[in-house]
């Protein structure tokens, strides 16, 4: 049985190399040894130095050179969505306290199906729906072993009008008192703003 022993990232995947696709739910996309058979019938074993979670599109290498393309697999997940921005990224608070996997949307959160959370989103005023489909959650900001942005970064331009001009700073009314203390009292809290 051949090794599959690196992985190269979706970017550098060369199409005639590829000899078959493993499709692979999340679970099975983040496993450092396992053995494997492709959808066209080649076995193979996974044989990593580390756990490298696989995303969709990347593939791993055998020792002979060729190239078997990953799929993620379509899988049980909850959709929870909400009515307002607002509230959606509450919900991505108390998920993220849990310490659940999640992936990110800009119109949702997906988590594996779990009853605990639908309940806490339901309550929490959002929607929980049951969809199938492949699930690639946020990676940990310590986790740098994937050399990929994902590109989550969706600068919705919120040109919060914050004001600052009617802000009154004339603070500096005579607050030399005349004390000449200057011994470090701190006497900073006779600012009444």
């Amino acid at each position: 049985m051949q090794r599959a022993i690196s992985v190269v990232r979706r970017a550098a995947v060369k199409p005639e190399k590829v000899v078959d696709t493993v499709t692979l739910d999340h679970e099975g996309r983040n496993r450092r040894r396992i053995a494997l058979t492709g959808d066209d019938g080649l076995a193979f074993l996974l044989d990593l130095d580390k756990a490298i979670a696989l995303a969709d599109g990347d593939a791993v290498k055998l020792e002979d050179g060729s190239l078997v393309r990953v799929k993620a697999a379509a899988q049980p997940l909850l959709e929870i969505t909400a009515e307002n921005p607002l509230r959606l990224v509450r919900l991505a608070w108390h998920i993220g306290n849990r310490h659940t996997p999640a992936e990110i949307t800009a119109e949702a959160i997906y988590i594996e199906r779990d009853h605990v959370l639908a309940e806490m989103v339901r309550g929490q005023g959002g929607l929980a729906r049951e969809v199938e489909r492949p699930f690639h959650p946020e990676r940990g900001a310590y986790d740098h072993d994937c050399g990929h942005d994902h590109g989550h970064g969706h600068s919705h331009g919120h040109s919060h009008g914050h004001g600052h001009h009617h802000h009154h700073h004339g603070h500096d009314h005579a607050h030399d008192h005349g004390h000449a203390h200057g011994h470090g009292h701190g006497h900073d809290h006779h600012h009444d703003h």
